[in-house]
């Protein structure tokens, strides 16, 4: 796993206010979505961080969060 600071790269996105309810956001977009449109919010999501990095905040957080979504788009991928 890539670390920084000693700090993993999710701790940039994993925070409790995103497990309101009782369930993790994406969890809950993953269950309500078919798996070629969460792949597609997953793949998304890192083109936004991508695209934001360096204009707004600190960019190495922005490839942090990229990078986290890529992972997950490669762990939910049927690459088949």
């Amino acid at each position: 796993m890539v670390k920084e600071n000693n700090m993993h790269i999710s701790d940039a996105i994993d925070h409790d206010h995103y497990k309101v309810g009782g369930i993790e956001a994406i969890d809950y977009m993953k269950a309500k979505s078919t798996p070629e449109e969460f792949q597609g919010y997953l793949r998304l999501s890192a083109l936004k961080y991508l695209s934001r990095a360096g204009h707004k905040g600190d960019a190495r957080e922005d490839y942090a969060k990229a990078l986290w979504f890529v992972t997950r788009l490669i762990e939910e991928g049927n690459y088949e």
